[in-house]
């Protein structure tokens, strides 16, 4: 059996939950939902499964210090700087690159966000048990989540023709990927049942990457055959940086999923509890479940009167906070910024962090 590793991608900064995410303080350091960060909640799902030193985090520079901090179970060497940020692609080609480097000739790879809730730890480590399975009879595999809703902001994948249960979870080829559709075409795959989202986890043997490197993204496989011909360590960026200079910045999804002949896909059920945690209409569906119309956090008291579907998240001193006749509303405090945004709005944020870059660097 090949060793499993995990390739733990924490390099983003989350601009969509903006102004709580910051290039200072990027969205997986951040913790929303008990005492550990999303990034120490992704770690932590993988206790027990994967042993410490077979788990890679690949993170910028700036980030390094701050992920170690977070993480001081992890080996120091096994948390990575990128030479420079291209893509999820390179992020996992910097991992393969560090598995040779360590004379791991071949093993399987599970690379996952560091950003994602999951309610149900032991349901994800059977999924990914069950994913290595299906990795070592050398499909590409990626783990799709049951839709809930029509969602708009998921790529959603169609299921193809079934290869067999592993752990007793269905798996199927994928017939093709669908990036973030339109309101009726995503009725539609609702309707059909054969679509699943894109929970951007993918499982892979080493050697089945490489050789979907070389067939879809050449120019990314031979900068990496070429480090690892010349001796370039990935613990020395700086040496590594001409040859990621040449790289232009891809995903996984685009650079391989989409292309390859090869992949699987193992969709989760509705129980794994799963949520990309992508915007702050994502926090206040996850946070209320249905159960509630409203969600304060952060306030020391509160009086709402009149009013539903209304967030208001601080990250400032505690304060008393009174709503009257207030209706779908998000409204999130810190020390230097205030946001507040219509619910079902707040996927435009980003577009917001793009314009304060310009304008106003100091508030990113």
């Amino acid at each position: 059996m090949l060793p499993f590793y995990a390739v733990i991608m924490a390099g983003g900064g989350g601009t969509r939950l903006w102004p709580l995410s910051r290039r200072r303080r990027p969205k997986h350091t951040l913790a929303f939902f008990n005492e550990r960060t999303l990034f120490q909640n992704t770690v932590y799902r993988l206790w027990g499964l994967i042993p410490a030193e077979h788990i890679l985090v690949i993170t910028v520079e700036e980030q390094q210090a701050l992920l170690r901090e977070q993480a001081p179970g992890l080996p120091e060497g096994n948390i990575i700087a990128e030479p420079l940020p291209r893509g999820t692609a390179a992020a996992a080609a910097l991992a393969w690159l560090a598995l040779r480097q360590r004379g791991v000739e071949d093993a399987v790879m599970a690379v996952l966000p560091s950003d994602h809730y999951v309610a149900s730890v032991h349901l994800f480590q059977r999924l990914l048990r069950a994913a290595y399975q299906v990795a070592l009879e050398d499909h590409v595999v990626t783990i799709g989540i049951r839709p809930s809703y029509p969602a708009t902001g998921y790529g959603y994948i169609q299921l193809g023709e079934p290869l067999g249960e592993y752990l007793s979870f269905p798996a199927h080829r994928v017939r093709r990927f669908k990036e973030k559709p339109s309101r009726s075409t995503a009725e539609r795959f609702l309707a059909q049942g054969d679509h699943v989202w894109n929970a951007g986890i993918f499982v892979w043997k080493a050697s089945v990457f490489h050789e979907e490197l070389h067939r879809w993204m050449p120019r990314l496989a031979r900068a990496a055959d070429a480090a690892l011909a010349q001796g370039l360590s990935v613990a020395q960026p700086e040496t590594l940086r001409p040859l990621w200079e040449e790289l232009v910045e891809d995903t996984i999804d685009y650079g391989i999923m989409e292309k390859t002949q090869r992949a699987a896909v193992l969709p989760a059920p509705q129980s794994l509890g799963w949520n990309d945690i992508g915007s702050w209409d994502a926090v206040f569906d996850l946070m209320t479940q249905g159960k509630q119309k409203v969600y304060i956090q952060g306030a020391r008291e509160h009086i709402i009167l009149e009013s539903e579907d209304l967030m208001v998240y601080l990250d400032d001193q505690p304060r008393l906070v009174v709503s009257i006749g207030v209706q779908e509303v998000l409204v999130v405090l810190t020390e230097d910024a205030l946001l507040l945004c219509r619910r079902g709005e707040s996927q435009r944020v980003k577009d917001v962090v793009r314009t304060l870059r310009d304008l106003y660097p100091q508030y990113t």
